[in-house]
């Protein structure tokens, strides 16, 4: 696949989520490591959640899809707060405030979906080591951004949130691939094409 890059220089955005492997991260991540009694009892429970969850009409694709957007989600929000009385151009602020109100809102829905199935909010630290580690985008990459000159600032943060807003769009299609519940299917496609038009949007403001 061909990845968006706004500019020369920007931050590299891992390889979109292959089908197959994100298929074997959800399984893996379930089963674990340790003693083979350990990894046993591990992979009994996940077994029988999987089964649970298939009964209840969703699989532990979901459940990742979801744990891992939540996080994603507030990466984005932080980093769009950034923009905040910066001295952006006005389409800049106007379109960062509405990117953290939108993954606001997406978060509590998707949190609040996993209290319902009863799967916690977040992954295991190590769930994502599957399939390379879950994109993100790490703590120096906003702190870069937020320290960044005046005359610097706006262009760092259209690059990051561009790269940042891409790894959401692969999560998305990795979700649409192998996910089993038609809601969490459907949130899906509504956040890939959102990312995919604030890229665009994103795009353009770099060039205007």
């Amino acid at each position: 696949m061909t990845r968006r890059r706004a500019e020369h220089g920007a931050r590299r955005v891992p390889p979109a989520l292959p089908v197959v492997p994100l298929a074997l991260a959800v399984l893996v991540a379930a089963v674990g490591c340790g003693t083979p009694e350990g990894r046993w009892a591990r992979e009994a429970a996940a077994e029988r959640a999987a089964a649970a969850g298939a009964a209840r009409g969703f699989n532990p694709a979901d459940v990742m899809f979801l744990q891992m957007m939540v996080v994603h989600n507030g990466q984005g929000v932080e980093l769009a707060r950034l923009a905040r009385g910066r001295g952006v151009r006005e389409e800049v602020g106007t379109l960062a405030a509405a990117i953290a109100a939108t993954q606001e809102a997406e978060t509590a829905a998707m949190a609040g979906r996993l209290r319902d199935w009863g799967q916690p909010p977040t992954a295991p630290p190590d769930g994502h080591a599957a399939h390379g580690g879950m994109p993100e985008t790490a703590d120096r990459e906003i702190a870069s951004v937020a320290d960044a000159a005046p005359a610097d600032f706006e262009r760092a943060f259209l690059n990051m949130m561009i790269a940042h807003q891409d790894d959401a769009a692969q999560l998305a299609r990795g979700e649409a691939a192998m996910g089993l519940h038609p809601e969490v299917r459907a949130l899906a496609g509504r956040i890939e094409a959102s990312r995919a038009a604030q890229i665009e949007r994103m795009l353009t403001l770099l060039g205007g």
